[in-house]
Order: C-alpha cells, then structure tokens, then sequence
C-alpha cells in the first residue's frame, strides 16, 4: 500500500513540477516525507524545491534529518540528483552555517568523490574571484583538502584563497607543501610563483622573498634548458604567468625579458604541441578593404584600470573606418552599467566569455577580425591560449603589464618614452612607437573628498607625502630613499595606501623607517576609498606624491597628474619604470623626473621644502589639460587607428611580395 500511495503522488509530483507548480510539488513531497521519512532523493528533492521557493532554512533541513542519511551513505541514493543538490547549494548567494553540514556529507561518497570535489572547487573558484568570497571559498576548500590532504589542485586553490582572505601563514605553509609534493619544473616553477606572490601579499620579509626570487630565477633557468614539449594543458596555462614578479623586484630588462619570451616560447610550442588540428584561417588580403575590424580582448572591461584607461578609445573609434569588436573574459552573467556604457554599447559586437570557455577563439574566427588587441598581457593565464593559437592576422600587445613575449604577437605598442632607444634588442615582438604617447585620457571622474587631515592627527601646515604602494610593489631600495626623503624634510608625514596586510606592512615599514632615522609617528597608513572618485579626490591631502620604483604608477600616476599633484619618480630602462616618466613628459612635466636614486632624493626634498615650486607645477598641470598629448584621448585615438592602418598595409604589402 505504501509503495502503490507513493507511486501515485510520485506521478503527480511529476506532473507539478513540469508545469512549475513548485509550492505544490514541495506539498507534496512533504506527504511523501510523513509516508516513508528516510527516502533520501525525496529529501534531496525537497531541499532542491526549498532552494527554488526560497524556503530553505536551518530549521527544515534539522527536521528531514538528511545529513544524518547523508553520512550513513545510504545505498539507494541518486548520486547524480546529489551531485546536482550539491551544485544548487553552491550556488546560493549565502552559504549558511548549516550548509556546510550537507557539503562535507556530499562529499563522504567516496565512489564519486572526484566528481564531487571537482564540483566544489569550481564552485569556490566562482566564489572567490567573482563573488570576492575568498574566506567562504577557503572553507570550502578545505572540506575538500580534509579528504585529500596530498591533493596538490586543491592545495594550490587553497593557496590563492587564503591569500586573498589575508591567512597569509596558511597560504605560505600550503604553498611549501604543494611544492614538496611538485614532481616537474613547470609544477615547480608555478608553485613557487604562488610562494612568491603570498609572501609579497604578506609583506613581512624582504630577505625571504627576495630569496625565494632568487630561486625562481634557478627553476626558470632549468626549464628553459630542459625546453620541455609535453605539458599538460592546465600545467601550461599557469606558466604564462610565472615570470610576473621580475619587474617588480629588479629594473633589469634584459634578464627580465630573456625569462619572459623563453617562457612564452614554451607555452607556444605546447599549445601548438596540443592544439595540432586547429587551423589557422587564411585572411583574404584584400588592399580595397575599407573597414578594419578590430577586436579587443580583455577581462579588465570593468571598473579596473585597464578599463579606466581603455575606455576613451572605444569612444572615439572612427565606425566608418574600424568595427569594433569586444570580447570580455568574465565568469558573472551580469553585465555593470560602467561595462555596457563604456565598452558594449561602442562596439560593432560585443560578446561576454567565461574563463574557461574555448569558444572564445572560434568566435574570434567567425567575426573575421583583422587585428586583434590583447589589453592584458600576462596578468590573465588563457590569454596566452587564445592569442597563441593566433586567431587574427595581425595580432597586438597594449596596455596591460608589458609584452608577453608570445612568438604569435607581431606589435606591442609604445612610445618615444616608455621604452628606451635599444629596446629591440632584447623584445621578440616588433616595437610599435606611437608618435607622442601609448595612453591618452580625458579625464578622471572625481568626487567629494572624505579625507583630512586633522583626521589623521596631521597639522594644518605640515608637508603630506603621498604613495599608492601596493604589497607587490613594495621594493627596500626604494622605500629606503622615501624614508631618506621624509627625514630630511621638518614636520612632514608619509601616507601609505594600496597594502593588502595593513599589520605586517604596518611592522615593515615602521621597522625601516627607524632604521634610517625616521619616527614612525610620521607615518600613516590608510585604508581603501569606496570608490576610485573618492580616492582620486583624497589625493589632494597630498603635498607631493613619490612614486614606486622598479615599478611605477601608472593609472596612479595618471590621476595624481590630472589632480595637480607633484610626483617624484625614477625613470629605469624597463617599461614598468618609465611609465610615469612618459606621462609627465606627455604633460608637459619635468619637474620631479629623477635618473638617479641620489636625483630621487633631491627632487623629494626640494618639491617638500619650495612650496612656490609646487604651485608652480599644479599650475602647469591645470594648464595642461587643454594642450598636452596626455589629456586628449581623441587625438589619441586617431595616431592608434593610423597605426592599425599602416599594420594593414604592411600586412597587405607582405603577401603580396
């Protein structure tokens, strides 16, 4: 009889739940429950109609008793309907206390455990980068590392969540262990890569990191020997960005860029190694072809600096001349109104991928783009798979962190600036000058400010110090020379923002600072702004901005010169640290331009004790708004687009010779 009943309300529950009827469907599955009350896929069910009505509370899954069931690991159970509980649970936008119960129960059935802790970790990969819950995603992650201790996929995760969640001691030692368990170079070498961004993060000792750099060089150099031509594709996505920290850490170009183009070559090789049967298709040269289609692909289509800067060119792009094409690398099914306004709505077509979604590149092919332009460079993994498989004809490097060095890319864009004279010596991809700058904005939104001094215990008439000095640009040297600077300068302060570890970095920097002669009562630490307005709006606290080196400012340096602001800053010979050179020199600025480290402190002492000199250039600043090559960003536009053009007629030229 109970077997007939529950047959009967099975088929009606079946026919509510293909009509919608959900409330009902939940009814019933209640009447179900009271029948034969340790059915587990009629309580799997229930929570799946729970979560669809909302309806899902502590309260209820107490009452079902499913995760004692769960953990008796009851033999009747559908593990696909599990399988697909547990992804609805991961996908709420709160993961309550008691959910964590059903996760780690989910996870006991050991059968099917992969498929399970692979449906975890992607769910807490989505949550920590996309939702920015790195702390939920590391909790989730180690449910998952409980099971598998020596799982060196979820160890590496695990790193990058407690990095972000700043458990910077966790993420170390899990880093360490992922290392001891590596059994190439490549694992190796993106293991310690992980080692080297937590202890950057962490910002509590310069030796160690610089030691462990010291032995990143050491593997890098092994690979490149070894020039290994069998990666696992995984494997080799995460190699492309291994080389990232150099520039951070040294201005050495040579050495940087060797390690990077060596790099990039082997990721190449391995792609064409595992990517035989794609082809290239062969681009119909016509001469008489008068629009261009331009295609731009990023993942920074975003309130991000990329995006800040990128945006003026999708403005201003000529449609009769250039269709443009945007391809946005990003996991949300949302689209923010910065992104349809600045980069959507401007374009021919505009598409939106997931990071993982290999139809990027098919799309590319199917839009027939002429040039393709990489905003990101290495800071994102797939780029290199995607310009690798060289999707476009011609295919180019702007803005982001620097060239990557891939064999497939033909130009990287520049300036009489940015770049050093010889910089072709030692890039594999052509150096495209532009003829006045490589970035160009209009300007910067600004708000009302939310900073004073007297807020911070500063007097009225002491001389503010400024510096944006993210943990990965934190450099010993030169923080050296900023402390140099603030000692010789009475009654002055130093106003540190950007550091993820305000209590590590406090200590640091508080320990240098009394190592050369300076009281960390001058120092102060502040938080981040709300919104990039109010940040650039607090920028006029400052007296005198002192920029990082061997990597400088960039979208910092931007909007402290649109601010009025003095900046002080070493011109090196990599394209990190001559970008605040190029910008100044683009503004008409050469006050606080610095050769030297001894220069550096010469311009920070005499901009902190002539106050005339100041006004001076936030009046050349302010003026310069209405003539320099660095605030107008149409003008800008155009030299890019004349640069597209003659890489087409090159490009026609070539073919036809």
């Amino acid at each position: 009889w109970t077997q007939e009943l529950s047959s009967v309300i099975n088929t009606e529950i079946d026919l509510r739940e293909a009509s919608e009827e959900y409330q009902s469907a939940w009814i019933l599955r209640q009447h179900l429950r009271e029948i034969n009350p340790n059915d587990i896929n009629n309580l799997l069910y229930i929570v799946n109609l729970s979560i669809i009505l909302g309806k899902l509370t502590n309260e209820l899954i107490k009452s079902i008793s499913i995760v004692d069931l769960l953990r008796n690991q009851t033999k009747d159970i559908d593990i696909n309907l599990l399988l697909s509980t547990l992804k609805n649970i991961l996908q709420l936008p709160t993961i309550e206390e008691y959910l964590f119960e059903i996760i780690e129960a989910c996870l006991h059935y050991s059968e099917n455990r992969e498929d399970f802790i692979d449906t975890v970790i992607l769910s807490a990969i989505d949550i920590a980068y996309y939702r920015q819950q790195p702390l939920l995603a590391s909790r989730l992650a180690e449910i998952c590392i409980y099971l598998e201790p020596d799982n060196q996929e979820i160890l590496l995760h695990l790193s990058f969540f407690y990095q972000d969640s700043q458990q910077f001691e966790k993420s170390i030692m899990n880093a360490k262990h992922s290392y001891d368990l590596a059994n190439t170079l490549p694992e190796k070498l993106f293991v310690n890569h992980l080692l080297i961004r937590a202890l950057k993060k962490e910002c509590r000792n310069w030796e160690a990191t610089y030691s462990t750099l010291k032995q990143h060089k050491s593997i890098l150099n092994d690979l490149i020997i070894d020039n290994h031509i069998s990666i696992e594709e995984t494997v080799n996505n995460r190699l492309y960005t291994t080389a990232f920290f150099l520039p951070y850490f040294e201005d050495n170009p040579r050495q940087n860029r060797h390690f990077q183009n060596s790099i990039a070559q082997i990721v190449h090789e391995n792609y064409k190694y595992s990517q035989k049967n794609i082809l290239t298709r062969t681009k119909n040269k016509n001469p008489n072809n008068k629009i261009l289609k331009i295609g731009y692909v990023s993942h920074c289509f975003k309130k991000h600096s990329v995006g800040w800067l990128s945006r003026w060119i999708f403005k201003y792009h000529n449609p009769e001349k250039f269709q443009i094409h945007t391809y946005f690398i990003h996991n949300s099914n949302k689209t923010s109104d910065f992104t349809q306004i600045n980069f959507f709505e401007r374009s021919y077509k505009a598409y939106k991928f997931a990071h993982n979604d290999n139809q990027i590149w098919e799309q590319i092919q199917l839009d027939d783009i002429d040039i393709l332009v990489d905003l990101d460079s290495i800071t994102l993994d797939i780029q290199g798979k995607i310009m690798g498989a060289k999707a476009a004809p011609i295919q180019v490097t702007w803005l982001g962190w620097d060239a990557s060095g891939l064999p497939s890319i033909d130009y990287f864009i520049a300036d009489p600036y940015v770049l050093p004279s010889n910089a072709e010596d030692y890039y594999s991809e052509k150096i495209w000058r532009l003829p006045q700058t490589y970035i160009a904005v209009d300007g910067f939104e600004v708000d009302i400010p939310t900073l004073k001094r007297e807020d911070l215990g500063i007097p009225g008439d002491a001389i503010v110090f400024f510096m944006v000095q993210s943990s990965y640009k934190i450099n010993l040297p030169n923080l050296r020379l900023q402390m140099k600077i603030l000692k010789e300068i009475p009654n002055s302060y130093l106003l540190i923002k950007g550091l993820t570890n305000k209590d590590s970095s406090q200590e640091f920097f508080e320990t240098v600072a009394e190592q050369e002669g300076v009281s960390p009562s001058q120092l102060r630490f502040l938080p981040f702004s709300p919104t990039e307005a109010t940040h650039r709006a607090n920028l006029r606290i400052a007296d005198v901005v002192l920029d990082t080196y061997p990597y400088n400012g960039a979208t910092t340096t931007l909007e402290t010169l649109w601010m009025g602001i003095p900046l002080v800053t070493i011109v090196g010979e990599q394209f990190a640290a001559r970008n605040s050179y190029t910008m100044m020199m683009n503004a008409g600025i050469t006050e606080g331009i610095a050769w030297t480290d001894e220069e550096y402190i010469e311009w920070g002492i005499r901009l902190g004790k002539d106050n005339t000199l100041r006004q001076q250039i936030a009046w050349k600043l302010r003026q310069s708004r209405q003539t320099a090559p660095l605030w107008n960003a149409k003008q800008f536009t155009r030299e890019m687009e004349k640069a597209y053009e003659q890489m087409w007629k090159k490009y026609i030229k070539s073919g036809e010779s």
